[in-house]
């Protein structure tokens, strides 16, 4: 099976074409990883020579702009990058058969639902900020696409929330910035302690996306999320006693910093179920196998900036 994986450098792309690479059906060649330097998502004729030169059977979606404060400040470019791109992508697979599996996001659903239940994906999808709209803009594109377009090709979308992992700066490593300036200062550290997800590992949301493609159980729509929920306050507290840092956590109501996005409250997705029958394992089963990369990639930052700061010696004459 040729695969193609857009966003192929980000968080999940870079789990993704790994986790594909390792999957017996994709071949010798492996995975096709696409990045944003040869996959113009605005230029449909982009995305058509990208398809015609490649020739996927899938195209695994997982390029967004996932800034959501700057998808806010910018709603129309989150539009244009998150919703009509996906549209334009959609479109283009369903022309030539090919499937499409899109990735979404928890911020589609308002979060303001005080049952405490789950979103299941049938529930009503009602986004409270321009991030959410604009990837249920992609969401609403690509079904169009596929319902409308002529010939063969299956459209899934897997949503998630709370993406943890290398590379770049996750929550895990601003948690450990901000506790490094907190104890510098003697304060506590202040995290938010009203807002709820699923903190999920890219690797293991990689890994279902593998076994959906392995098990031809990709259309249809999708909650590829760790098991059990945290604040983003019990999430911090984990991250620190796994990598043994003295801070105390603060929890504080997420109204104490202002922000140009509002986040969902509740953000927590209910797993779908996956072919094999497995759930997803626990997020802290996940940090667990996480926190020795943190430490490596914490140990290197360290290293560098030491050796970017230390003293030259004096050049002889």
């Amino acid at each position: 099976m040729r695969v193609a994986v857009t966003g192929s450098t980000g968080r999940l792309g870079s789990a993704l074409v790994a986790a594909l690479a390792d999957a017996p059906f994709t071949g010798p060649r492996g995975p096709v990883a696409w990045t944003r330097v040869d996959l113009d998502l605005d230029a449909p004729a982009g995305v058509a020579a990208a398809l015609d030169r490649d020739k996927p059977e899938v195209v695994v979606h997982t390029a967004a702009w996932t800034d959501v404060d700057g998808c806010a400040r910018d709603p129309e470019l989150a539009l244009r990058r998150n919703g009509v791109a996906t549209g334009v992508l959609a479109t283009a697979c369903k022309e030539r058969a090919v499937d499409l599996l899109i990735v979404s996001t928890n911020e589609v659903f308002a979060g303001d639902r005080q049952d405490r239940v789950a979103y299941a994906p049938t529930d009503a999808t009602a986004p409270p900020n321009a991030y959410g709209r604009s990837k249920l803009a992609g969401e609403h594109a690509a079904t169009d696409a596929f319902e409308r377009g002529s010939g063969m090709g299956s459209l899934g979308i897997a949503r998630t929330a709370w993406l943890f992992g290398p590379p770049g700066r996750d929550f895990p490593h601003k948690i450990l910035d901000a506790a490094s300036k907190a104890l510098a200062e003697g304060q506590p550290l202040r995290v938010v302690g009203d807002e709820w997800g699923t903190p999920t590992y890219a690797a293991d949301v990689a890994d279902a996306i593998v076994e959906l493609l392995a098990e031809d159980a990709l259309p249809g729509v999708h909650h590829l999320v760790n098991g059990d929920i945290a604040t983003r306050a019990t999430w911090a507290e984990d991250v620190l006693a796994r990598l043994c840092v003295q801070a105390a956590v603060e929890p504080v109501p997420a109204t104490t910093w202002a922000r140009a996005s509002e986040p969902p409250g509740w953000g927590v997705l209910a797993p779908t179920p996956l072919p094999g029958g497995e759930p997803m394992r626990s997020w802290k089963a996940a940090m667990a196998d996480y926190a020795p990369i943190l430490k490596r990639e914490r140990a290197a930052a360290a290293a560098a900036s030491a050796v970017a700061t230390a003293p030259t010696a004096p050049t002889a004459r």
